[in-house]
Order: structure tokens, then sequence, then C-alpha cells
């Protein structure tokens, strides 16, 4: 095609004095602007189930979403505005606590590999009487390979803002700018905030909870706002910056919404009132609400600075619902699903995930490349791990040669396609207790999906495994274990070979500690 600096040259020759210049100032700008990295954020929401939303993720026979009771008590409209915008998922999996899906989007990898199988406890090994002892409750570590760090190494400027449990009080790893972040705000080895309101210093003030404080936001202390409300300030303060610099950025805003305590957000409050729900469920929605206006904030932000059409935002919660409805393996919570956070039913691992340009621009090089389906719902199983390879390539970087990655590039699926290179599956190790489910792992793989019980429970019928057609039966009500054994015995097969695979640890027996795998029917 020739070289494109001679062929405006020649279309110029007339050109009053100072033309060329302007000409290949053009020139510069567009170059610079076609060869620079798209912003990524994203927008994790703790303990925020599949149904915890008014935007409709589960679907019908056809396919079609569909929307279910719970759909209609909560209000997130930046939700659905981002989802009109982009494509949602269906079946999207995360593990079922938080601490493992915090580090399988930051590493690529499954939490059976990665070995921080449970979420850490800040104080004390919680690995449980009969858990692995050498199960990572150290969790990531300065040094250790992590998609902020490898994104400060192609050019971004990184910031985590929110809950990080990445490593108990006592590690390094509690501190998020010591694993590849620039920036770190409000995040430390807790789980849970001591108390959403400012007022209450976010929990320093609690005699109950001061161990629980939110740092790094003492500028907020005594003031009439709110625990979400202070993160979205932060966060738009440090995109700002950035876009003024002229730098592209890894934005990882982790609300500590919507996890307990229960504390309404009395901006919405009024909205719930006459719902019918009991009260700590009416709070549960105020911090739904909040955190939706958080995202439609940040939304506002990214077009009043003029990058929303490079930036990328992709939304999703850590692990299943723990809202304040029902039991934990019953259909209540994330009905019509069964069961919440923690458990091995659908509800305790599907979670909302909606990805989107934060302005649909098709002529922008950032969105050729990376085409996203407005208004699509994708069917196609993924995970927390497949952020990992997705944002490193679409960041043109990748991870090193010695880390193994279990995630799959999401390109495809983003585009409203099937990819059949893909596999239809997903692996959810936890061998600790005692918890909602204790000890046990579960393996989805095409319609079907074992779940293996280390121990005999009342929760597991006194049987080591449960077995369900997710394409016939995707509420898991019809336990197939006893009726369909060559189907039981070729998924537990894939089970057993997968964690193998990702070089998992197992429980151990009371009396010899010896470990515990799967026993093949």
């Amino acid at each position: 095609m020739g070289d494109p600096q001679r062929g405006l040259l020649f279309m110029l020759p007339q050109a009053r004095p100072g033309a060329f210049l302007v000409a290949f100032f053009l020139l510069g700008f567009s170059l610079t602007a076609a060869a620079s990295k798209p912003n990524l954020v994203v927008f994790l929401v703790d303990d925020l189930g599949v149904m915890d939303t008014s935007v409709p993720f589960i679907t019908d026979p056809s396919g079609r979403a569909q929307r279910q009771p719970l759909n209609h008590f909560y209000r997130t409209p930046a939700m659905e505005r981002l989802a009109a915008r982009g494509v949602r998922f269906n079946n999207f999996c995360a593990m079922s606590v938080c601490s493992p899906t915090r580090i399988a989007i930051l590493t690529g990898q499954n939490a059976a590999r990665h070995h921080a199988t449970n979420w850490i406890n800040p104080d004390t090994d919680n690995a449980g009487t009969q858990g692995p002892s050498a199960w990572n409750w150290r969790g990531l570590k300065p040094g250790d390979v992590t998609l902020p760090g490898l994104l400060r190494d192609a050019g971004y400027r990184t910031f985590h803002v929110g809950k990080g449990h990445f490593g108990p009080r006592a590690a390094a790893g509690a501190d998020p700018a010591k694993l590849g972040f620039d920036v770190n705000i409000a995040g430390a080895a807790i789980g849970a905030p001591g108390s959403y309101f400012a007022r209450q210093d976010f929990g320093k003030k609690s005699t109950k909870r001061a161990s629980h404080a939110v740092p790094q936001l003492e500028k907020y202390h005594g003031q009439d706002l709110f625990l979400t409300e202070a993160l979205t300030l932060e966060a738009k303060d440090l995109v700002s910056a950035a876009a003024k610099q002229g730098q592209p950025f890894f934005l990882h805003l982790a609300h500590y919404a919507v996890h307990s305590p229960f504390e309404s957000d009395p901006r919405f409050a009024a909205h719930y009132q006459d719902s019918g729900k009991p009260a700590n469920a009416q709070a549960f929605a105020t911090l739904v609400e909040g955190m939706d206006k958080s995202l439609g904030d940040l939304l506002n932000h990214l077009e009043a600075l003029g990058i929303a059409e490079d930036t990328l935002v992709v939304f999703l919660g850590d692990n299943g619902s723990d809202a304040p409805l029902g039991h934990e393996h019953a259909v209540a919570c994330a009905a019509p699903l069964r069961g919440k956070k923690g458990s091995h039913y659908e509800g305790g691992m599907r979670v909302p995930f909606i990805a989107a340009w934060a302005k649909p621009d098709p002529a922008n090089p950032h969105q050729r490349r990376l085409p996203i389906a407005a208004g699509a719902l994708q069917t196609q199983t993924a995970a927390v791990m497949d952020l990992f390879p997705t944002l490193l390539a679409l960041a043109e970087a990748r991870a090193p040669a010695g880390h193994p990655v279990d995630g799959f590039r999401l390109d495809r699926l983003l585009s409203g396609q099937t990819d059949s290179t893909r596999p239809e599956s997903f692996l959810m190790h936890y061998p600790h207790g005692p918890h909602r489910t204790s000890y046990w792992t579960s393996f989805r793989e095409g319609p079907w999906k074992v779940i293996y019980h280390y121990f005999p429970t009342a929760v597991s019928g006194g049987s080591h495994y449960q077995l369900f057609h997710l394409g016939n039966d995707p509420f898991e009500q019809a336990d197939l274990a006893a009726t369909e054994p060559a189907a039981l015995r070729r998924m537990m097969t894939a089970l057993s070979d997968q964690l193998e695979h990702h070089q998992a640890l197992y429980p151990v027996s009371a009396d010899t500690r010896a470990p515990q795998r799967p026993k093949i029917p």
C-alpha cells in the first residue's frame, strides 16, 4: 500500500504554509491513538449472585432470558444499561467462596491449582479439622505472577480499590500494592467491612468489628457517607488522573458490598420498605442498589472524560448469593437455582457476568479487535479464570511460560458466537470444613454435574455422590447417582482426572491424616 506519510504529502502539494505540520500532527495523533492500549475495568461485587439483580440471567428451555420473581425485587438500572451495551452470560461460574475466586482472577488458575481453596481468615489458618495442612492459607505473595503485575509491565497504571482478601494480616500479600498494583485503596486482609458507615469510621468505632475496619479512607471518617460511595469517589479520582496523563489503566474496583453486615444504605431504604421482605433482606437490597449506582456513576465518569469508547468494563460477582433469604441448600435466595454461597449447588457458583465497552463504537480500533455483541446473552460455560488470558491478550501482554493458566480466552463468546475449542466444564474443589457444605468437589461437563462428598454428612444423605443432568434438570432436583451408574462413573473419572491435572490437595482422614482421593464407583 506504500508509505502513508508519502501519500499524505502527495495529497497536499498546494497546501498553505504550515499545512504540512498540521498534517504530520494529525498523522502522529492518529498513529498514537491506534497504538495505545485500551483501558480495562474489572468491577467485582462481593457475594452478588445470579439472581440479585433486575437483569435476568436465567434462561428458558429455548435459551431466552426469563425474568424470575427476584428480578422484580432488585433495582439495578446500571447493570441493565451495561447489559444492553454488551453481552451477559447465564452459565458463568466462580468458586463458591471469595478468596479462591479473587486469586483465580489475578492468576488465571483454578483454586484447585493455586491451592487457596478456602476463604482466608485474616488471623487463623482455617483449613478445617480434616483440611489439607499444606493449603495456601498465605495466599498471594510478592513475586507471584499476577494480572496487574503483567499489565503494569505492559505499560498500564494499575489500581486496586476496595476489598482485597488475597492473604492474611501477617502476610505481605494482604496489601494489593505488593501484588502488582501501583495503588491500593482500602484493600487488606479483611473479607468484610467493620461498618459501611463513614460516621462509624467504617468500623473503627465499632466495639465488636474494629478488627475489620476498612483502611485508607480516613478522609471520609465522620461524614454522612456510605462505603460504596467512598470507594466510587476514590476510583473516579484515579481514573481521572490516568486519563489526564494519557496512560492506559487497569482498575480493579472490588466492592465490599454486598457482603454482610447487612447495614441498610439510607439512600435506597424507601424502595424496599413495603416489599414484605425481612429487614435484613431489605438492607441487602439497598446494598445491591448502592453497588449498581456505583457502576452507573463510573460509566458516566468514563463518558465525561471522553474515554468510554476506549474502556472495557467486565462486571461480575465473586461467588453465589448470600442474600438473607432461606436455607443455603434450598431453592431460596437464588431461586429458581438451588443453594447459595458456600454450597455445592449451582446457586453457590453461578454469578452474574457482563462484558461491554463502556460506550460502543464499531469504528474504535480497540473495539474492532474485540467486538462485543450488544444486548446478547451467551449460554456457553465460562469461568473466572478466563478473565486473565482475555484481558492480557487485549493488552498485548502474556504470562511467562512457566505459569500455568487454566482459563481460556473469551473473545468468540463475547462476540456472541459459540466456541467449539473451549471445554464445557467447570471444577470446584473445596477440601475444607466446617462450612455450609464441607469437604467436597464438584465437576460440570456438558449437561452433567457430579458432586463428590469426601465424608458422609447430613447434607449428602450419607452418600458419597450426587449426580444431576443440568440439561433436563437445571435446578438440581433429581439426584441420578443411584439410577445412572455409567454416567456417574464417567463423571467421577473425569472429576478425579481434573484434580490430578490441577495437582490438587485433598482432605485427610481423621485418624491417619492420609489424603482422601475421590473413590470412583
